[in-house]
């Protein structure tokens, strides 16, 4: 009978040992990137490291402290189109090294984030090309010198446009950003 007693407190024991070291789904990780990401230039596989920003706390013990290094990888990024299809990138945390040196890897929901839309861009730079050229027009040749006018000077806001108008998606360095795990997460 105490032998019986002895080994469920041993398990207890180190099912509680155990459980302290295991990161449940659902839990906030909120990490601060070292470097600047954007869609420019990422590519889905690249990796970035970043810090934790507080302590990381599992069943009442701090297993990560503030500050400790983190890891990720791009899932997804797609750069910019010139007059349509702002920059994409998203990224997920893949590991956090813990107080006791141990890398723990863990399994994220990604943050995406996303350049500007282009149409009000697009539409102040050939309206303003098209209405410049219209004034003009109309002041050198009349009614069909306007015509003529905003025909010139809409395509050159559209040429401005393209040559001006990507919205590339960024993330800038120390930004704070709260990952959500999807998995338990178990140290090795």
């Amino acid at each position: 009978m105490l032998s019986r007693f002895v080994r469920l407190v041993f398990l207890l024991a180190l099912g509680n040992f155990v459980s302290a070291q295991t990161l449940p789904a659902g839990s906030h990780i909120t990490v601060r990137t070292d470097t600047q990401i954007s869609s420019a230039s990422a590519h889905t596989g690249q990796t970035f490291r970043g810090s934790l920003v507080k302590d990381l706390v599992v069943n009442g013990k701090t297993v990560a402290k503030a500050g400790a290094p983190a890891k990720g990888k791009v899932s997804y990024a797609k750069s910019s189109g010139r007059l349509h299809d702002p920059g994409q990138v998203t990224i997920r945390l893949t590991s956090i090294q813990l107080a006791n040196g141990k890398s723990l890897p863990v399994s994220t929901s990604g943050f995406r984030a996303q350049g500007k839309s282009h149409t009000k861009s697009n539409v102040t730079k050939v309206g303003g090309g098209a209405a410049a050229g219209a004034l003009i027009g109309g002041f050198a040749g009349g009614g069909k010198g306007a015509l003529i006018g905003t025909a010139v000077g809409a395509g050159a806001g559209t040429g401005v446009a393209a040559a001006t108008g990507k919205e590339e998606a960024v993330i800038h360095a120390e930004t704070a950003i709260t990952f959500t795990t999807t998995a338990n997460a178990n140290a090795k």
